[in-house]
């Protein structure tokens, strides 16, 4: 063990030549980076889910309700063994030739069979309520931490000047403000990492997954070689959309279209200059040019410099989607769902279909109580974004 661990901190892959980790051990006259600081993320993160469990309960849930957000899910479907017993074990989404078996097994007409399937699909899916409680969490804390961004970053050399991230570096001082910013942030999306599994489902769930592993992976990376000038500047800068974003899907929710269309395209204006001008303009300069000129070469800095371009590929994806939604939105007056979180738990999948005549189709027509129009919105993390 003492072997592997003496391999996989090797100072000639993390650190520029002539440096040691020796160098950068805290002392009662400078405090530097150590990795063990790095567990405090795991009960914190802990903690951070408790709060948001207590916040949508008694904050997000109230304010949910006072704006009228529909609290109820779903219309359920009519109860039936058969239909039941094929939609768990055998397909959410019969084809044709089973659909004309069961109306011959269940003397039902084959619309009223899928009207129920849809009905079902639909029940499994959360109420408008719980993604605005969501929503408004992630508005609330993004929103916080950006502050504390912006509060802490404007009284820095590095946010003015860029090549002041690697000045003196690897001897930079660890900030009692720094640390607090970057274990915060390390533990939310600890967080994020395990509440996803439980969170609003989405089709964008295995991309918003590669995004927190990337995200988790580049603050420890940086926390750890001392890179965290210019980790600060990352954090702070995909902090800015997620506000809006989470803003604009809660307009959504409470059916406030207008306010809701504006925040999207405020959030589209936002996502695509942060993070298809400023980062790679700002970021990706100093880390790929500035960091090389001030430091030289060492492997660490490579590893560093990809997992910060995988995070410019999601960013280009992203945008494109964001783009065609705004389309959208100009195009028709109001924006319409987009790909690239189209989120699999909007009630709006039922079509209005005729009841049928058949005595045995006492199924309700129509399992989309309060469906949204723009419930495709992006998320975040995004957001969700990509950090």
């Amino acid at each position: 063990m003492a072997g592997i661990l003496a391999w996989f901190w090797n100072e000639r892959f993390w650190l520029p030549h002539h440096v040691t980790w020796a160098d950068l051990q805290s002392t009662e006259e400078a405090a530097f980076p150590q990795a063990e600081d790095l567990y405090l993320a795991f009960p914190l993160a802990f903690c951070i889910f408790m709060i948001r469990l207590l916040f949508e309960r008694f904050i997000a849930k109230p304010c949910a309700l006072g704006l009228k957000v529909q609290a109820n899910g779903p219309q359920k479907a009519q109860p039936n063994a058969i239909l039941e017993k094929v939609f768990t074990a055998i397909t959410k989404h019969p084809d044709e030739k089973r659909l004309e078996g069961l109306s011959k097994q269940l003397d039902w007409d084959v619309r009223s069979i899928q009207r129920w399937f849809r009905q079902r699909r639909n029940q499994e899916k959360p109420s408008t309520l719980r993604k605005f409680c969501e929503s408004m969490w992630r508005f609330t804390f993004y929103l916080y931490i950006f502050t504390y961004g912006v509060r802490f970053l404007k009284k820095t050399p590095w946010l003015w000047n860029t090549r002041q991230c690697w000045s003196g570096y690897p001897y930079q001082p660890l900030m009692p403000d720094l640390h607090y910013y970057y274990i915060v942030e390390l533990s939310f999306y600890w967080s994020l990492m395990f509440s996803q599994f439980i969170d609003v489902k989405r089709k964008d769930f295995g991309i918003m997954f590669t995004h927190h592993i990337v995200t988790v992976t580049l603050i420890t990376f940086s926390y750890v070689t001392n890179l965290t000038r210019v980790g600060t500047l990352i954090l702070c800068l995909h902090d800015a959309a997620d506000i809006v974003l989470e803003a604009a899907k809660m307009a959504n929710y409470c059916k406030c279209q207008k306010l809701s269309d504006l925040l999207f395209l405020t959030f589209a204006v936002v996502f695509i200059v942060s993070r298809l001008g400023i980062y790679p303009l700002w970021i990706l300069n100093t880390t790929l040019f500035e960091l090389y000129e001030a430091l030289g070469n060492f492997p660490a800095l490579w590893v560093f410099n990809v997992l910060l371009m995988v995070l410019q590929i999601l960013h280009c994806f992203w945008s494109y989607l964001i783009i065609k939604a705004a389309y959208k939105a100009i195009s028709k007056g109001k924006v319409a769902k987009d790909a690239r979180s189209d989120v699999e738990s909007s009630s709006d999948e039922e079509e209005t279909v005729p009841r049928s005549k058949a005595p045995h189709s006492t199924v309700t027509t129509n399992g989309t109580s309060g469906a949204n129009g723009t419930n495709g919105y992006l998320t975040g993390a995004t957001s969700s974004e990509e950090h």
